[in-house]
């Protein structure tokens, strides 16, 4: 059986905002840890922040110096999604557009997968 390639994509912009929240908190080789965790209004919501770790069944992207990974357990959830950063008139932030989540709350905040 072949194994399915797992993709996930960062924008340039999400990295340029990665590494400059890492340098203010002097973290010199960023690991940016993404995660699907049970909860919010639709069944998943996503985590993000910093690790020191990289375990062995992580999947590991990297991107101008910024390593992402994604667990065994999210990967699917994520397979093929985008990390973006991205500025508005409510002001800026980080979002995931995935073409995975087959619906998303009111909110945006969570999603479900079909």
């Amino acid at each position: 059986m072949q194994e399915q390639t797992m993709v996930f994509k960062v924008t340039e912009k999400a990295v340029e905002e990665i590494l400059k929240v890492a340098k203010e908190n002097n973290i010199e080789n960023p690991i940016l840890r993404v995660r699907v965790v049970p909860g919010g209004c639709s069944g998943f919501q996503y985590a993000m922040g910093f690790d020191d770790n990289i375990e062995e069944d992580d999947h590991v992207f990297e991107y101008n110096g910024v390593k992402v990974v994604i667990d065994k357990f999210s990967m699917p959830y994520v397979n093929g999604a985008e990390l973006d950063y991205v500025v508005d008139f409510m002001g800026g932030g980080f979002t995931i557009r995935n073409p995975n989540a087959t619906g998303t709350c009111g909110c945006g905040n969570s999603f479900t997968c079909g």
